[in-house]
């Protein structure tokens, strides 16, 4: 741990978190910052005034990272070497200055004491950037949490993404962006954040970064824009509370590896649903079952000057590769397009890596051998040589795209086997896979009937006095 010295530049990310991104109805395909003013520097918290005639003074709990060389023109790759150490940041803002700042957040980000840092800095050298964790707590409740994994953007292309332009120096703060749960304060509040890396050897913190809030007495002069507010600005500074998200517990992955997509596929069209299955795609491991949660990528046609800015680099398709985490399935949208590679042997076996349940794309797939050797299972629309550049610009991820004639969002439950794909809505996941399991009890009934010589006729479906036999079958099991 070592102290925090008072920093030449502050850079703040505006969205980075997927979890913020959803709260706010937008993701951005490439990262966007603002500065901040050294003089907004708390270095270890203590009290923050809210001015006088405001009402929207917001929290945001972030991990701040130090730059500890001078760094210019960098690589993704290289970008976390520059960072010496990170530590806590509440990213204050005053949304009643928001108009007036008209996106440039001077006013409403720039005060003093909008900065909090501190009050220890973790040495980077300790920590992997995709292992660290930032929480904040609102009057000792835990409103606020986020682990690196989640970012849009990870550290190193941030980094290296400001070193195109300038020269970040030793003591430069890059502020990196606050997940879900961000909302306002009053005065008498007590703000802590802390940032942790709860899997690293000793479990290293910054300690938690306490903040007060006061309320100011001085209030604004006739002579600059006065604060305002309206609904919209009220809405978007308190937030919603994010959503209890659905989550594909083992146990439910369990009960969905029970049952055949067919009998799923029965179950979802019972309730509406026919136009759930990712068609004409085949599997590199048409035995093995996959079961997860969506990520999504979309590409679009390829076009010249487009593939020049977005093909490059650490682009839309490396990152959701990067960031597909264990469980998930990612899935890409490719138009059906076949005569282009859309992954290839690099890429799925960093899926692999990272725990993913499957690779899914209505495109082609580039080194089909070698991505058939893998373990993780690949459903494609067939192999073809070609570089991605031929056909196709990766350009975003985590929306709702189209797979082979399926509409995906992120977050679906995709389940498939030698059968194909389905794509089944959260909401529905539990009621469809306990009615398709009693579906196939039933079945397993009927099959062992019609193997003792039983006409179907009454039998399949099962009439009334069918169904009192299948009573009573179920009893002896």
């Amino acid at each position: 741990m070592s102290a925090i010295s008072l920093p030449g530049k502050i850079i703040a990310v505006h969205l980075n978190y997927r979890s913020r991104a959803a709260q706010r109805g937008r993701t951005p395909a490439q990262p966007s910052y603002f500065f901040k003013p050294s003089s907004s520097v708390a270095a270890t918290g203590g009290e923050l005034e809210r001015p006088a005639g405001t009402e929207l003074l917001a929290f945001e709990g972030e991990i701040a990272l130090i730059i500890g060389r001078p760094t210019r023109r960098v690589t993704p790759e290289e970008g976390w070497a520059a960072v010496s150490g990170v530590t806590a940041a509440n990213d204050f803002g005053l949304y009643d200055l928001r108009a007036a700042d008209k996106g440039s957040n001077v006013r409403s980000k720039g005060g003093d004491g909008f900065t909090p840092l501190g009050p220890d800095v973790i040495p980077a050298a300790s920590v992997r950037p995709d292992a660290l964790r930032v929480r904040t707590w609102l009057n000792g409740e835990l409103v606020q949490e986020g682990m690196t994994d989640d970012l849009l953007f990870p550290f190193g292309q941030l980094v290296a993404d400001l070193s195109q332009l300038m020269t970040l120096e030793p003591g430069d703060v890059i502020l990196t962006g606050t997940p879900a749960g961000s909302s306002v304060t009053q005065p008498g509040d007590i703000v802590e954040v802390e940032v942790d890396a709860p899997t690293a050897p000793g479990a290293p913190t910054s300690g938690r970064l306490v903040t007060r809030i006061t309320e100011g007495s001085v209030p604004f002069g006739d002579f600059g824009t006065k604060p305002s507010v309206d609904d919209l600005q009220r809405s978007e500074a308190w937030g919603t509370p994010p959503e209890p998200g659905f989550t594909l517990t083992d146990e439910l992955r369990a009960k969905l590896a029970s049952v055949a997509t067919a009998t799923l596929s029965s179950q979802l069209r019972k309730r509406g649903l026919n136009n759930v299955s990712i068609d004409g795609l085949t599997s590199t491991r048409p035995q093995a079952k996959v079961i997860g949660t969506a990520r999504t990528l979309r590409f679009v046609p390829n076009r010249e000057d487009l593939f020049a800015t977005h093909g490059g680099g650490y682009n839309a398709q490396k990152r959701a590769f990067d960031s597909v985490g264990a469980g998930e399935v990612l899935v890409i949208e490719a138009r059906g397009e076949r005569g282009s590679g859309t992954v290839g042997d690099v890429l799925a076996l960093r899926a692999q890596v990272n725990g993913a349940a499957g690779i899914v794309t209505d495109g082609g797939v580039r080194d089909l051998a070698v991505v058939a050797a893998l373990d993780i299972p690949t459903y494609s629309a067939g192999p073809h040589p070609a570089v991605l550049g031929r056909k196709h610009v990766p350009w975003d991820t985590d929306l709702t795209i189209s797979c082979g004639g399926a509409t995906v969002q992120p977050g679906d439950v995709i389940v498939g086997d030698a059968d194909g794909l389905l794509v089944i809505p959260p909401s529905l996941v539990e009621e469809v896979v306990a009615d398709a399991i009693e579906q196939e009890r039933e079945e397993e009934f009927i099959a062992e009937m019609v193997a003792a010589g039983e006409r179907v006729d009454g039998l399949f479906p099962m009439n009334a006095a069918w169904k009192e036999r299948y009573a009573a079958w179920l009893t002896q099991r």
